[in-house]
């Protein structure tokens, strides 16, 4: 009988140990899983930084070149403006000087007039001589602030410089359809037509 009890109890121990190593094999198992799933996290925690990181560097390139663009756009409108503001002065300057010249046009027509009805006559040849002064000085201060008298006579009519007031037959065959005579002198300022000659052209 105690030989059956000892028997008993070893197979009752051999049976524990068997639990207790089946019991400790999922908590082991179980360690090596949670191992393993922590190795397998890393590299993501890390590519998910590496992504932020490059998404950041993608982010402000994209406000670099935004910021250039505007830089580009806002300097383009300067030196637009700049320019447009330079033109507008020019135009300005050259605008009231035009006013003044074309005022003093009708002055040198009367000095024309008058050099030709003295040259005609016989007054004094100082009367001529002062009067070709007068003109000259007031031609040459036009002159050189740009006025220029357009060439007329002897010349093709051309409507950009001329207006034709007149028509009159003529024998020649080398004045037909050219200007003969100018009836009222025209002016350019600055390569812009103030004045057109007005011409008598012949037929």
């Amino acid at each position: 009988m105690s030989e059956n009890k000892e028997v008993k109890e070893e197979i009752k121990e051999e049976v524990k140990d068997q639990a207790c190593d089946v019991q400790e094999k999922p908590e082991a198992e179980k360690a090596v899983d949670e191992t393993a799933g922590e190795a397998a996290t890393e590299p993501q925690q890390e590519m998910s930084e590496a992504e932020k990181m490059e998404k950041r560097v993608e982010e402000a390139e994209a406000k670099a070149a935004e910021a250039t663009d505007k830089y580009v756009r806002m300097a383009a409108e300067f030196d637009n403006f700049r320019r447009r503001t330079a033109k507008e002065r020019i135009e300005l300057i050259s605008t009231a000087g035009e006013d003044v010249i074309k005022g003093l046009l009708p002055i040198l027509d009367d000095c024309e007039r008058a050099l030709q009805v003295l040259r005609q006559s016989s007054d004094s040849a100082a009367a001529i001589e002062g009067t070709e002064l007068i003109y000259t000085k007031l031609m040459n201060f036009l002159k050189g602030r740009g006025l220029a008298v357009i060439e007329a006579k002897d010349k093709e009519l051309d409507t950009e410089f001329h207006e034709a007031v007149a028509q009159f037959p003529v024998e020649e065959k080398e004045k037909k359809n050219k200007i003969i005579d100018v009836v009222q002198q025209g002016y350019m300022l600055n390569g812009k037509v103030i004045r057109y000659a007005k011409v008598v052209v012949g037929m």
